[in-house]
Parts: C-alpha cells; structure tokens; sequence
C-alpha cells in the first residue's frame, strides 16, 4: 500500500512541474525500492549521530550516493527532542559496556556535560558508530525484504484474479 501511494505521489504532475522548475535531479525524488530504502539507510545513519544540523549533513551526502532525500529527511527526524535523549543515553551505555568502561551517573544539564564531554565523548561515540552501522542496515534490508514481499504478494493476486476471470469465461 505505501508503494503504491509512493508510486502515485513520484508521477504527480505538480511535483514534476515541480522538479522542472527548480531543476532537480528527478532520482532523488524517485519512489523505487531501491531509492527508498538507500534513503532509509541514509537517514537513519545521520538519526543515531549525535550532532547538530543532521539534516545538513542528509544533504552532504547527496553527490555521494543516489537516494530518496525526502524519505532520508524523515528518517533523521526520528532522532528530535523527544527521542534523543534516551537514544544517546542507550549509544553511550552500550559503548561503555563494549568498552569495558564503568559508564557515569548522567545529569541533564548543560553544566553536566561540559564538565564530562571528555570521559563520555568515547563510549558514546562508539555506541553510535554501532547502533549507526547496524541500525541503518538492518532498516535497509528490512525496506528490501517487505518491498520485494509487497511486489510478490501484489503479482500473486493479480496471476489469481486472472485465472478466476479466465475460469469464469
């Protein structure tokens, strides 16, 4: 279903009047799978790295790797105020233990963190380089898979419906 609307929504005539006008590449507003889930993988890379301007750095990658940069805009969006906390806590935690570090009590201040930036910098990093690599693929094969699943499910009920119609006649 969600290919289908994302299918309808690429061949729209206003965004393609859209594209004309601002001439923009038209791959990077494609809704193929391969598209959509390189954008997966490409936001929810930059979602897990803790830094500002995630959606900058989105765009950064666009002369690199074709991608859908809609979709891969989404993606970083689900690291937003609510969200980052927990998952950086999580990323730092998990680079502690990988590390073998005794992780520290976290306070949410400011004052907190110019004050330790030097002994979490490392453990948190790591965690995000982990959860960043990891999380991302598995997004993008998990995109492929139901994809592909879609398109083969979609065929069966078509190669269905006909035979039913030429059983019928």
């Amino acid at each position: 279903m969600i290919r289908r609307t994302l299918k309808k929504t690429t061949q729209h005539k206003k965004l393609n009047e859209f594209i004309k006008k601002y001439k923009i590449p038209k791959e990077y507003l494609s809704g193929n799978r391969k598209m959509i889930s390189r954008g997966v993988l490409v936001g929810l890379f930059i979602a897990f790295i803790p830094m500002p301007m995630q959606m900058a750095a989105v765009l950064l990658f666009m002369p690199f790797f074709r991608f859908n940069v809609p979709v891969a805009l989404a993606m970083c969006w689900l690291s937003n105020p609510l969200t980052m906390p927990p998952m950086y806590y999580m990323e730092y935690l998990t680079g502690s233990f990988l590390l073998g570090i005794k992780p520290e009590p976290v306070e949410m201040t400011l004052e907190w963190f110019s004050n330790n930036l030097d002994d979490i910098f490392i453990p948190l990093y790591f965690g995000t380089a982990i959860y960043s690599v990891f999380g991302s693929l598995t997004a993008y094969w998990t995109v492929n898979f139901l994809w592909e699943k879609s398109v083969h499910k979609e065929k069966k009920k078509k190669k269905k419906s006909k035979k039913k119609t030429n059983e019928e006649s």
